[in-house]
């Protein structure tokens, strides 16, 4: 399970990265800049909760120890 998160979280940090790309600064919220920022947003979101569980993970380990 805990592979599987990191993959997870490479795949949200690579969206990122794909999205940055995209992004037009100049005009940020008309037309594929808008859509890359709601990606980065959304992948931002992706990560945070993935690390979420991580720790929740590890705090359930602990706790049964």
């Amino acid at each position: 399970m805990k592979i599987f998160i990191y993959i997870l979280m490479a795949f949200a940090i690579a969206v990122v990265a794909y999205n940055l790309t995209i992004l037009n600064f100049d005009t940020l919220l008309v037309g594929d800049s808008a859509v890359a920022l709601i990606g980065i947003l959304a992948a931002g979101c992706a990560i945070l909760l993935l690390g979420i569980l991580l720790i929740s993970k590890a705090i359930k380990r602990k706790a049964k120890l």
